[in-house]
Order: structure tokens, then sequence, then C-alpha cells
């Protein structure tokens, strides 16, 4: 068997996208028209970046394994096709795999350039696994469900696209009726990864004393964790990006006298928060401490988050993820010293947007509020996907099977008054 050619990346950056990389390949005269129609349909997306690079993944891939494996253009596959290409993704070659996530293309004297060191798949390891030392390996690469269904959504808008545009004659992915094989069933839904009542209460007791012991670091820690937690935030919604700069004047009062906050999230949506009072005291402590005033103007220039160093607001993620993982960290070596070891245990997997699913279910199961309100301020879809966060019925469940015996009541009362009249006999 001949060796397969290793992948290069095709598409750059929203930044650079224009720049067509098809050179890096040995092509057939139709890889120019499929690379164009994938520009076109990805440069829909350049005012969402998150949206942009998710698509841009899917696309990229299949682009990769129509030409690479196949020597054939992505407007001629067909059903058969895309379903051998999924086969493909669920066990691709390991010369196709990395072990990290490295930029598509590099900078070398003003030229952009491919990174020899980037590939389409990416093997990872959980977040508890990786801090014990546990290294990505790329034979143990697994797609998950999430990534399969993504394929499905990513590539049946995109064959859709060249549908109405007429480049295809049909949409070779809305063909497969049998999706589900590439999925496990499951009779409930996905648990909803979230903090213990024990570790979010010690998690927000330990950010309180880092606070109060060097307010000038950790008060605007202390602050993101309790937006992530009492707004539903996701992270990218605190940064600045193409869409959205967060500012303090985001937060503001209606005539009636409620407070909210609005702020642009996932799907380049526009959404208004309400605003509740220990939010509202989080803000007011979190600008005493900037030397503000007690609550923001409609004229607030100030942005939420500042740099720590020189001027400006916050754009990276990975800055705040630092910071909450830390208070996670000094979590966890509290719930140790209090012997509280499997919630310890428990927590090393909690990643930021724990925060997020943790106010949303506490707000359900503990405080009773409304699905649709809970709804509208997390930015969901539908109902159905806050009612995820309901743990209601599953408590039931639970409570109806736990005192339940290997043999039931009266069966057990039988059983003893048989053994009892064998014993005397």
């Amino acid at each position: 068997m001949s060796r397969l050619p290793l992948p290069k990346p095709i598409i750059d950056n929203l930044e650079n996208i224009e720049k067509t990389n098809t050179e890096n390949y040995k092509t057939p005269n139709f890889a120019p028209n499929d690379y164009t129609s994938s520009i076109e349909f990805l440069k829909q997306y350049n005012g969402n970046k998150a949206t942009f690079e998710s698509y841009r993944r899917e696309i990229e891939k299949l682009l990769q394994w129509s030409w690479l494996i196949e020597n054939t253009s992505i407007l001629k596959l067909k059903r058969l096709d895309i379903e051998n290409y999924i086969s493909f993704c669920l066990n691709p070659p390991k010369s196709w795999i990395g072990t990290k996530r490295v930029s598509r293309f590099i900078d070398r004297n003003g030229i952009r350039i491919a990174n020899h060191k980037w590939r389409p798949f990416v093997a990872t390891v959980n977040k508890r696994d990786f801090k014990h030392g546990d290294l990505p390996d790329k034979h143990n690469y697994q797609l998950s469900k999430k990534s399969i269904r993504e394929i499905f959504t990513v590539l049946g808008s995109f064959y859709n696209y060249l549908l109405i545009d007429e480049k295809v004659a049909s949409n070779p992915v809305a063909l497969i009726k049998q999706k589900s094989k590439y999925l496990q069933k499951r009779q409930q839904q996905a648990t909803v990864m979230r903090l213990s009542e024990k570790q979010w209460q010690t998690c927000l007791e330990v950010t309180r004393e880092l606070a109060d012991h060097n307010p000038e670091k950790h008060e605007r820690t202390l602050f993101i964790l309790s937006a992530l937690y009492l707004l539903y935030l996701r992270i990218s919604e605190l940064v600045s990006n193409d869409r959205w700069t967060p500012m303090m004047k985001h937060f503001y009062r209606k005539a009636d006298g409620s407070w909210w906050f609005k702020v642009v999230g996932k799907g380049n949506k526009l959404r208004e928060i309400a605003v509740s009072d220990d939010m509202l005291s989080a803000l007011k402590r979190y600008r005493e401490k900037l030397n503000l005033s007690s609550l923001p103007s409609p004229n607030d220039k100030n942005y939420l988050l500042s740099k720590d160093k020189g001027k400006g607001e916050i754009t990276d993620t990975r800055h705040i993820r630092r910071l909450i993982q830390y208070c996670f960290d000094k979590t966890i070596n509290k719930l140790r010293e209090n012997k509280l070891f499997l919630e310890a245990d428990a927590m090393e997997s909690a990643t930021v947007h724990w925060l997020r699913h943790t106010g949303i279910s506490d707000d359900i199961n503990k405080r009773g509020r409304p699905l649709p309100h809970v709804r509208d301020d997390a930015g969901h879809s539908s109902s159905a996907i806050t009612d995820r966060y309901n743990d209601v019925e599953l408590k039931e469940r639970y409570k109806s099977a736990k005192n339940k015996k290997l043999i039931p009541k009266n069966e057990s009362n039988h059983f003893s008054n048989e053994k009892k009249e064998s014993n005397e006999k």
C-alpha cells in the first residue's frame, strides 16, 4: 500500500482568507473551483470568528480527504462518499493526527507559509488526566459524539449553500437517513457538567479571600466568577472580539428600576440578561476597587475587563481561564484540607464553562426560576436545551429507587417464616 500524502493547511484565517493556498497540493484542475466555493461560503461568517473557525475546520478536512484520498472534487461527492468520509474521520491515519493544536500558517519574512506541524485531527486527553501527567497519544484518538454531530451540521449547511448556488444537484448529507448509526443512542440526555454545592461554596469562599488579601489582582477575578455564575456568561462573552467589546455601560437601568446587562453572544445574537441584586452588589464592589462611581452611567466609557498591564480591553480568553483555574486549584486544595476528597477529585475535571452550567442549574433546581426566564438569559435557542439542566425528575427517580431491596419486604417475611418452619422440623 502506498504511503498516504501528508495534509497541509489550505484555508487561512479571516485576515488572510483571500490568499489561495492550493499550490500546497499537487491537485487536479478541479481544486480551484472547490477552493473558491468553500471560501465564498466561509466568508458569510466573517462577523463571527468562532463559527468561522469551526466551519473552516470541517470543510478543510473534507477538502483534504476529497483531494488527497479520493482524488475527486467535493462538488461531485454523493451520499456514499460522505458516509465513507465520516468513517474515515472516525479512524483517520496516524500521519493525519497531531498531539497539540498549532497555527495553520506562520509568518516568515512577511510571507504566510504552511505550518508543517499542523494536522487536521488532534488527539487530546481530559483535563484531569493531563494534570496527572498523561499526554495526548495519536494511537488513542477518538472522535467525540459532539464532533460527529458537528460534521453533519457543518457539511449539511455547506451543501445546502452549494445547492442554492446551483453548484451541486443535491445535498448528499441530507440523503444520509441513518445518521444515528454514527452516534451512540442514549436513553437520557448527556449529563450537564457543573459544580456541586460544596464545590461552588468553597470556590466562592476561596476567591473572596483572594480578593480581600490582594484586591489589586483578584477583585477582578471575583467579579468574573460572579458574572459567569449569576449571568450565565460564556467565557467568550467577557472578552473583546470583532463583534462586541464588553463595556461598563452595558450594565444599564430601565425606567422601572430593573437592571440589565446586554451582550452579543453565540450566533452573533444580542441578548439582555436580567441582573440580580447579588450581581449588582458584585458590580458595585468591583467598581469601588477601580475608583469608579458606584454604578455605571449610559456614557461610561470604561471597559468591563481591562488588561493587567498597559491600556486596552482583554481580548484573549486564555487570561481569564488562567485566573479561574488558579481559583479552582486553590479550591481543590481547600477541599482536601477539609477531608472532602471525593469533591476535590471530581473538581479536577472542572472547566470555566462549568460555572455557567452551575448558575443555570442552581436557578432551576434550587431557586425554582421559570425555565423560559432562564432560557432567555442563557441565550438558549430552545427550552429543550434549558430543560437539560432540570434535575427534578432524575432526583425523584433516584429517590424511588434508593431503598429497593434484593427481596421485596413481603417476600422477605415469607422467606423468613419458611426458613423458621424448616428449622423447627
